[in-house]
């Protein structure tokens, strides 16, 4: 990725300080939605740009907003409320963000998720996992919404929907250049924890020996996870060479859930039916709401060894996929919703005019009459009068 990785892709220190730009809720294109606050923090340090917070349109958008750019994009980034996961909590935070900013055009979805490694797929801890449509799905297979069938297994039955042909054409664009190029995220990390020193204690990449793989029928408790013990167990991979992407991108078969996993042995059967590369709770309350590109940096192995130690790069590391992919993605002007108002208003305002200016003519025509009529004619034509009067008003005022 040698264009993508040039200096213009590391965050800028743009906006950082107190005097930061205000916008308007119609000027931004771009959502980009976290469940947990370290991925927030993780997407915020990706920013060029921070932007001045705005007020709420709707006093049932119970969503917090970190605004920004990056590259050509303006950026609304949502997180979860603290303690919700899941599908419909990621589905109610979608909804309120769309009404609150109308000219979001695309969604990613960037967060921490279990990696599936298999023979065909070496995913490590600290890896980036992208959706990527396949075989009839959309990139995002929901695996606890389905039916059980005699003799066949299960079976699902929702389907959702994929990302936007454009989104899809830049992921394939990304994918070629790191054929050639490799991909260099590494970069965009040191460039952002340069950036927020205070980030590099936690979000730095931890210590190699802290990524154990284990055979899905070895099963541990809470207190083993701290322990670097059980080698003899573990499986032992080669060390990536300077040649590999470390961390590397994964492109394929994210599999979603309102529930947290922590067994290998779904994990391995879900590989083996689906070709499945990631679990992750979110992505299928959003992708009919919001169809969105979900990135998911690699924490665990979806196993009972589940430890926080990852959780923190790996946002980073999704985070870092995110800004290459906006840097790639072509800008699109977003919709002046202001000036639609202006003139609508406009062409009320000469419909009001129009109204009121055939009244008073109406009214002013009355009154002539009216005094033509005051003054009393002959006896004669007294009636003639009348009933001309009475003609004349019916025309006027059935116009």
């Amino acid at each position: 990725m040698a264009d993508t990785m040039s200096s213009s892709s590391t965050p800028s220190p743009e906006g950082a300080g107190p005097c930061r730009p205000r916008l308007v809720h119609e000027s931004y294109t771009i959502a980009w939605i976290c469940a947990l606050s370290i991925e927030t923090a993780a997407a915020m340090a990706m920013l060029d740009e921070m932007h001045e917070e705005l007020p709420r349109i709707s006093e049932h958008d119970n969503n917090c907003y970190k605004l920004g750019r990056i590259g050509r994009h303006n950026v609304v980034i949502a997180t979860l409320p603290s303690g919700e996961y899941g599908t419909s909590s990621a589905s109610s935070v979608s909804r309120n963000l769309l009404h609150t900013f109308p000219n979001i055009r695309h969604g990613l979805l960037v967060g921490i998720g279990g990696g599936v490694p298999s023979q065909n797929h070496d995913i490590r801890l600290g890896d980036v996992v992208v959706s990527s449509p396949a075989d009839g799905n959309g990139g995002v297979f929901q695996y606890d919404f389905g039916k059980a069938i005699q003799g066949k297994g299960f079976q699902n039955t929702r389907f959702l929907n994929q990302p936007p042909s454009i989104m899809r054409a830049v992921t394939g664009a990304l994918r070629a250049d790191e054929e050639l190029h490799g991909c260099h995220l590494d970069d965009i990390i040191e460039a952002a924890l340069n950036r927020y020193p205070r980030l590099r204690k936690n979000y730095c990449r931890p210590d190699a020996s802290s990524d154990r793989l284990y055979p899905s029928d070895v099963i541990h408790d809470e207190s083993c996870c701290t322990d670097i013990g059980d080698a003899s167990q573990q499986i032992i991979r080669a060390p990536r060479t300077g040649d590999e992407s470390n961390p590397a991108i994964h492109y394929g078969l994210i599999a979603s859930a309102n529930q947290l996993i922590k067994d290998a042995s779904i994990r391995d059967r879900l590989a083996s039916e689906k070709d499945v590369l990631c679990f992750e709770m979110e992505a299928g309350g959003l992708m009919n709401e919001l169809p969105c590109l979900v990135v998911r940096g690699i924490s665990d192995y979806a196993d009972t060894h589940k430890n926080d130690v990852w959780q923190r790069y790996a946002a980073i590391s999704a985070a870092s996929y995110a800004r290459i992919f906006l840097q790639q993605l072509p800008a699109v002007k977003p919709i002046s919703h202001s000036n639609t108002r202006t003139n609508q208003g406009f062409e009320n305002m000469s419909t009001s005019h129009q109204a009121l200016s055939g009244s008073l003519s109406r009214r002013a025509s009355h009154q002539r009459l009216g005094g033509l009529i005051r003054h009393r004619p002959p006896p004669g034509i007294q009636k003639i009068f009348s009933t001309f009067k009475t003609r004349v008003l019916k025309i006027i005022f059935l116009r």
